[in-house]
């Protein structure tokens, strides 16, 4: 059944995507022809009122489409209505491929003639072109004429100058076949004119009658013209025609009209076309009057008529001129060309072409040689008869042949739709089941979160309280595990809600003000137990050029370095684990010389252990390109964008080769064994991946089994601008900054062998206003200490560089010994400190006398506890170690006592663990168990400062009470009475919805169950002033 459904599935697609393929098809013919009438116009008004029908066609379409399927598909329609529209289908696109067929065959003829005009035009322009040319050189040696030969006594032209000078300049002339001049002679001067050119003038008519070659060419058996008032005899003429020497031209038919109309108008005139002499070729004559100089422009006919002196004839040979023109185009081939003179419209002459037949369509172009008396035509046509129709009748059959396949796919598609339907609507069946199993999830998992979390209030709650109590070492070893398995039970329940937010797309930042310094102490503080007992080193960096005061989401933050760094933990047995905080242009500004250098070996990082190679672990990275979400650096900087790149680098076991691909998938594990002994749910790496995200950044890994693994990703946040007034005045919500007023001006020796841990120990003391060294041994120590310009405070020297010789050790500490005699101007000598990973491995030097025995600074560094540790040493400032809280209780005491607060829970084991917190630090508390008693207590006037109240109770909730009370603030007349009262959240719910809630229904704050002191501390810190 599987194969039938998938064969059946593919029909069913590949019939939806032939009907659409159809459909798209005849849109685009439709397009086209509508596209071509508005060029061609060849629809007519029919056609035009056609398509303005198809276009209410397409209108209807998408309401067509549903009838069609609501019809069809569910079997309304008969089976002999289906035929009939099948028919009515096949039979209206038969006619619409028949209108195709003829509208493309209409299309080419036109496009033909189209091109057959183009072509013909181009050749009549470019011999009308050739044409002018020689024409304006003929005139340009007619004014040549009158001016050497007729203007100078004696003449500066005879034949030969005129024949070289003609034949010189035949290429200026390339249409002419011979240049002649004949001069005009009168019957008087007729004798004189002969005797003086030693030959007697002839007649032309004889010649035309009975035309002979040059070589058979006699001038004494040429009769001689008869009797006129005037002659024109050739005296001049080109070689090619020298045989017109002596002939009146005057005598000829058509060259005596020619030169009559030639004489009178002032222009280039032209003969019919004619048999040339000598030749017996067609041919025609431009001829130009050669008049005296001193002629007026505005002359009249008369005045032009007296002053000629001559004619200058141009000789064109039509046949030869227009084959030169068709031999510079490629397409003579294709175009039979004919020129007529149609001076005579009823008996044109023709001057070129032959009688070939070829396509019935010609063209017609007008030529202008400059005789406005001589007409000129020239007719084009195609050789090859128009091609067969091939487009037009492909497209019409193609037409009819996707018509009938339409139709069958459509008969064939509509047994299938009442299917497709019926899938449908199960689908959208089950899309609202899923739906309400999303809903009903993300409602289990706050009422689990409420439920589980609301009695590990009361047990964490208990133990705190406990531990205020006299409990002897056993007990209170006992109590501090049960808080740290509640604790741990706590975070599981944590990271689950925070996967279920992150897949249901509900998980959000904030944007505060934080300290990312502060934050890095809290995760070492956090870790620094685990560390301290594994022998593990832990250390922090963080690059100078990173702001102090930044804006986004310190939780999140914590939250994936607290991720990282707790895998680092589990997995890492002896060497170190090393996080680094730098800016992401600081380190691209620094890849080319990493890449230059090796990759790093032991001796260059912090435990001397090998690491895997972290560049890799960012290669990829979108911020490290032009193309990435910052940009460049510069504009980066201009918006006030932070761009951090944070590093983890471990010694531990290292990722398998084959598990690397999974590491970022929810609840995966590299594999069971690992599972039974570290334990976790294997959803803290994709957690911080999504939070990486939503920070605009990225995260990567490369692990190195045996060898380690380094954890990088980047983060985008906001630059908090230090020096805004505004700012300033803020206070940050996480640990207090270490006075460090009382360390400045201080230096610092450190000896540390290793440069990577020794740079660590600078970053931690320059916090505190201390001024730094760094030496490798302790010899250069010594050296410093005794020979340098500046006093040195203290001596901070690494574990191994003590115990590695107790000699040196001993050396060392007489000698700060007589430092101290020597010198007594000195009142505080220089304090000599431990550097250890673990104060239970380390053993103090027999060596050292009493009054130098080294202070031990116990791993990882932290700006406070090395405050802490420095003032109890110098004996500067406060010289207590305040145990962890205490900072947080002796504020919360400031801020709560005398305080009236109403706590509101139906859960008496809340009320009490609520009661007994806030009483801790001198609150006065009342408890109520419902909202409508809170509602009773809380109307004005009351004296209370501050509610705790809970969200889920019976009959009231909280968010009900907390309208009802907003309410009654809000309707109080006497504004004297008014007072707004801090509501604060307090319930074991933290789905986001429940924070919006609260905001909207008018709570000031929000306190998670179970809460601490910090927490606490934060949301009353908003309302109260420390008294």
């Amino acid at each position: 059944m599987s194969l039938l459904h998938v064969i059946g599935f593919s029909l069913k697609v590949g019939h939806l995507l032939l009907v659409l393929c159809c459909w798209i098809v005849s849109l685009i013919y439709i397009n086209w022809f509508i596209s071509m009438d508005t060029k061609m116009g060849f629809l007519g008004d029919g056609g035009k009122m056609w398509l303005k029908c198809w276009e209410k066609i397409l209108g209807s379409t998408c309401k067509i489409h549903q009838q069609y399927y609501q019809c069809i598909g569910s079997k309304r329609v008969r089976r002999k209505l289906w035929r009939k529209l099948l028919l009515a289908w096949v039979l209206g696109w038969f006619i619409v491929s028949l209108w195709i067929f003829c509208g493309i065959n209409l299309h080419n003829t036109e496009k033909r003639k189209e091109t057959l005009a183009s072509m013909c035009d181009e050749r009549a322009r470019m011999l009308q072109d050739q044409f002018n040319v020689s024409m304006n050189h003929i005139q340009a040696m007619s004014i040549l004429i009158s001016t050497f030969h007729h203007a100078k006594n004696p003449s500066a032209i005879d034949q030969k100058t005129f024949a070289k000078y003609t034949e010189r300049t035949a290429f200026e002339r390339p249409l002419t076949s011979g240049v002649a001049y004949a001069v005009r002679v009168l019957q008087s001067e007729r004798e004189q004119f002969e005797k003086q050119q030693g030959w007697s003038i002839k007649r032309m008519d004889t010649m035309e009658q009975n035309p002979v070659h040059e070589d058979d060419y006699v001038p004494d058996e040429l009769e001689p013209p008869p009797i006129h008032e005037e002659y024109a005899p050739v005296i001049f003429a080109q070689d090619t025609i020298s045989h017109v020497i002596s002939i009146d031209v005057l005598s000829g038919k058509e060259d005596r009209e020619n030169v009559l109309r030639a004489r009178e108008s002032g222009k280039g005139v032209l003969t019919a076309p004619f048999r040339l002499l000598k030749t017996n070729r067609l041919g025609v004559i431009l001829t130009f009057a050669v008049y005296k100089r001193d002629l007026p422009s505005n002359a009249t006919p008369n005045e032009r008529i007296q002053a000629t002196d001559g004619y200058l004839g141009g000789v064109f040979e039509i046949e030869s001129l227009v084959e030169k023109l068709l031999q510079q185009l490629a397409s003579k081939q294709t175009v039979l060309v004919n020129v007529y003179d149609t001076t005579n419209q009823t008996h044109p002459i023709p001057m070129y072409g032959s009688d070939v037949s070829g396509d019935e369509f010609y063209h017609v172009s007008f030529l202008n040689f400059g005789d406005p008396f001589r007409k000129h035509e020239m007719h084009c046509r195609f050789k090859q008869k128009p091609p067969f129709p091939r487009l037009a009748t492909g497209t019409s059959i193609g037409i009819l042949v996707i018509t009938l396949l339409v139709g069958h796919i459509c008969h064939a598609t509509v047994s299938r739709i009442a299917k497709v339907e019926s899938d449908y609507q199960e689908m959208m069946v089950l899309k609202k089941r899923a739906e309400a199993a999303d809903v009903a999830k993300s409602q289990f998992l706050a009422t689990v979160s409420h439920e589980i979390r609301t009695p590990m209030n009361g047990v964490l709650g208990m133990m705190n309280m406990l531990m205020d109590t006299d409990l002897d070492v056993t007990q209170q070893e006992y109590v501090r595990t049960a808080q740290g398995s509640g604790k741990a039970l706590v975070s599981i329940i944590n990271e689950v809600l925070d996967q279920a937010k992150i897949e249901s797309g509900k998980i959000e930042l904030e944007a505060v003000l934080f300290d990312i310094r502060a934050i890095m102490d809290d995760v070492l503080s956090l870790f620094s137990e685990k560390s301290q007992g594994k022998g593990v080193e832990l250390a922090v960096y963080v690059s100078d050029q990173v702001p102090q005061q930044l804006i986004g989401d310190p939780g999140r933050f914590r939250q994936i370095i607290t991720n990282l760094m707790g895998n680092s933990i589990k997995f890492t047995d002896k060497g170190h684990i090393f996080v680094t905080i730098h800016l992401v242009e600081e380190v691209f500004h620094s890849i080319e010389v990493e890449r230059e250098s090796t990759s790093k070996d032991a001796e260059h990082t912090l435990s001397g252990f090998p690491v895997a190679d972290g560049r890799r672990s960012w290669e990829g990275f979108r911020a490290f390109s032009h193309e990435g979400p910052l940009g460049s650096f510069s504009s980066t900087s201009s918006n006030d964008l932070i761009s951090l790149i944070v590093s983890v680098e471990d010694t531990g076991d290292g990722i398998p080769l084959e598990s690397q691909p999974m590491i970022f998938t929810p609840f995966m594990q590299v594999g069971p064994s690992i599972s039974r002994k570290h334990g976790g749910t294997g959803i803290g790496l994709s957690i911080s991946k999504c939070l990486v995200g939503l920070m605009n950044g990225e995260i990567g890994f490369v692990s190195e089994p045996k060898i380690g693994s380094t954890f990088t990703f980047t983060a985008v946040f906001t630059n908090a601008c230090p020096n805004s007034n505004e700012l300033q005045t803020q206070q940050i919500n996480n640990q207090p900054h270490p006075a460090t007023s009382e360390f400045n001006g201080m230096a610092a020796l450190v000896i540390d062998p290793r440069p990577v841990r020794a740079e660590v120990s600078r970053y931690h003391r320059q916090r505190l206003g201390v001024r730094v060294e760094i030496v490798s041994d302790l010899k250069q120590g010594l050296s410093t200490v005794t020979d340098g310009d500046a006093s040195i405070n203290m001596v901070l020297i690494e574990q191994e560089v003590w115990e590695r010789d107790s000699s040196i050790s001993s050396h060392f500490v007489n000698n700060i010994r007589k430092i101290v005699e020597v010198d007594k101007g000195k009142e505080i000598p220089p304090k000599l400190f431990i550097l250890v990973n673990s104060s239970s491995s380390f053993r103090a030097s027999s060596t050292a006398s009493c009054l130098h025995n080294p202070t031990v600074v116990t791993k990882p560094l932290r700006a406070s506890m090395l405050a802490a540790s420095l003032q109890r040493a110098m004996g500067v400032g406060n010289k207590g170690n305040p145990r962890n809280g205490e900072h947080q209780g002796l504020s919360l005491k400031h801020l709560l006592s005398g305080r009236k607060i109403l706590i509101v829970d139906d859960n008496s084991v809340n009320r009490t663990v609520a009661a007994g917190a806030l009483k801790k630090y001198g609150a006065g508390v009342v408890c109520v168990s419902s909202g409508i008693e809170a509602i009773t207590m809380l109307r004005p006037p009351h004296q209370f400062d501050a509610c705790f109240m809970d969200i889920q109770m019976p009959e009231m909730d909280g968010f009900e009470a907390t309208r009802r009370i907003r309410e009654i603030e809000n309707n109080v007349k006497d504004r004297e009475l008014f007072v707004h009262l801090p509501i604060l959240a307090m319930t074991a719910d933290v789905m986001q919805a429940t924070h919006q809630e609260c905001s909207k229904c008018g709570m000031d704050g929000y306190v998670s169950k179970p809460f601490e002191a910090e927490q606490l501390y934060r949301e009353v810190s908003k309302f109260f002033q420390s008294s």
